[in-house]
């Protein structure tokens, strides 16, 4: 790749100081998305928003619905039980230059638009779809994670068009749904063909470039009890399934430990303190208080280095729900069953991208006086897809939101402002400017 394209510093100062000039614009199209309650399966309402506003730029704007058969045997697929694709839509905005500049090069913008369940809206401060802002912060479901970075996509364009400049080659803006589950949302961009010379994903992990992402596997562990009236449990009459499954849950957990032990051999997570989390997230089971239940259920996430196999990790996952289970006599005899569901995601290393990091170095600097910093992240993000199975760098770099997926998420709006300036920035150094209104290539 060739060294990103310099900028004339008038010019830099002029698109910052167009970022400042609408931000409060962009707070509120920030907080009319986290209004819309797009947790998984109400996605639609956000994406109207979003095509509105793609076509309000004057974008050409591409609406469809995520289906399950379109990219179920491609690579990255992950696994769907009982889901809803009813309102599984996404939307891509597309700038496509009237001229081109020399060395520019194209770029995508991916965000997702869901977000992960509220939890119980009493311990909230303030309802989590009424975005509120005190000082700095915006709090909200989504407000961070990644609403606030998506929309910041759309007014990095604009600071570009405010200075007087248009972007010199083609630029997609791609708001996806199931970027928390499954990422099947931005595979579904893949298989409709859209592709370009970078991606960036502005996911909140703060104004560091993420040097590389766990993969992920969810999983559920399905126990079948023998439900009896439970005034006969103490004549060991029945098998409770709920107690049967909090059996294997110590020797599942105990992977953690065993995984984060290969650290050593797994660059470049060798100083990363504990890369690699297994967390029980749901528990299903039971349906009666006077009976014995019948059937129980561990919803498992687990992180995998990159690199790693993923048949191998289940293999090992399986194996210890065997090898628990076999410590038990009922459950020796009625073996648990493992559903593989949702994410299924290799992990991935940021690698072969000197010329992007130069750019978002370049940018980083000069807003910020100093060298960009380059961590591993514990979390997965979409970038995956586009370094995996496209072969061209996935760029994450973002926001600075705290308690994401948890009660009270929220994001630091001075650094919504500063990534935002960075992604407008970065845009202008790769993929070049022209000047607004210039003339179609041919032209006279």
């Amino acid at each position: 790749m060739t060294a990103p394209l310099p900028l004339d510093p008038a010019v830099e100062d002029a698109i910052v100081a167009a970022v400042d000039a609408a931000f409060d614009d962009q707070i509120r199209f920030t907080q009319a998305m986290v209004r819309c309650p797009s947790t998984r399966g109400q996605e639609h309402t956000v994406q109207d928003l979003m095509e509105s506003a793609m076509a309000g730029r004057g974008l050409d704007v591409d609406r469809w619905k995520v289906r399950v058969e379109d990219i179920k045997d491609m690579p990255g697929f992950a696994p769907v039980v009982d889901a809803d694709y009813a309102n599984a839509w996404n939307v891509v905005g597309a700038f496509r230059p009237k001229a081109r500049a020399e060395g520019g090069r194209s770029l995508i913008f991916n965000g997702h638009v869901d977000v992960v369940p509220t939890g119980p809206w009493e311990r909230w401060t303030t309802p989590p779809f009424e975005p509120r802002i005190e000082g700095k912060w915006m709090y909200g479901r989504g407000a961070g994670d990644m609403k606030s970075g998506l929309a910041g996509t759309l007014f990095a364009l604009d600071a570009l068009r405010a200075a007087g400049f248009e972007p010199g080659a083609p630029v997609w803006f791609q708001s996806v749904v199931e970027e928390e589950c499954t990422g099947n949302g931005t595979l579904a961009c893949l298989q409709r063909g859209y592709a370009a010379d970078c991606a960036f994903v502005p996911e909140p992990l703060g104004p560091v470039l993420m040097r590389a992402e766990v993969g992920l596997i969810w999983f559920r562990v399905h126990v079948d009890g023998d439900p009896q009236h439970a005034s006969a449990a103490f004549q060991d009459v029945g098998a409770n399934a709920i107690e049967k499954a909090l059996l294997l849950w110590p020797g599942i957990k105990a992977l953690e430990d065993e995984w984060n032990a290969r650290k050593g051999d797994r660059p470049p997570y060798e100083d990363h303190p504990h890369p690699i989390r297994v967390n029980l997230g749901e528990i299903e089971g039971g349906e009666w208080t006077s009976s014995v239940p019948a059937k129980a259920v561990l919803n498992v996430r687990v992180g995998v280095f990159p690199g790693d196999d993923l048949a191998d990790i289940r293999a090992e996952i399986e194996a210890r729900v065997r090898e628990e289970a076999r410590k038990d006599p009922y459950l020796s005899n009625t073996p648990p069953r493992i559903e593989w569901h949702g994410h299924m995601a290799e992990g991935y290393v940021l690698e072969n991208a000197e010329a992007p990091e130069a750019a978002l170095g370049a940018v980083h600097e000069r807003l910020t006086g100093e060298a960009l910093r380059a961590e591993p992240s514990s979390a997965a993000t979409d970038a995956r897809f586009f370094g995996l199975y496209q072969g061209v760098p996935g760029l994450v770099y973002g926001p600075v939101c705290e308690r994401p997926h948890g009660i009270d998420e929220r994001v630091d709006l001075d650094s919504v402002r500063h990534a935002t300036k960075a992604m407008a920035l970065f845009m202008a150094r790769w993929c070049g400017l022209v000047p607004t209104g210039a003339k179609e290539r041919g032209d006279a």
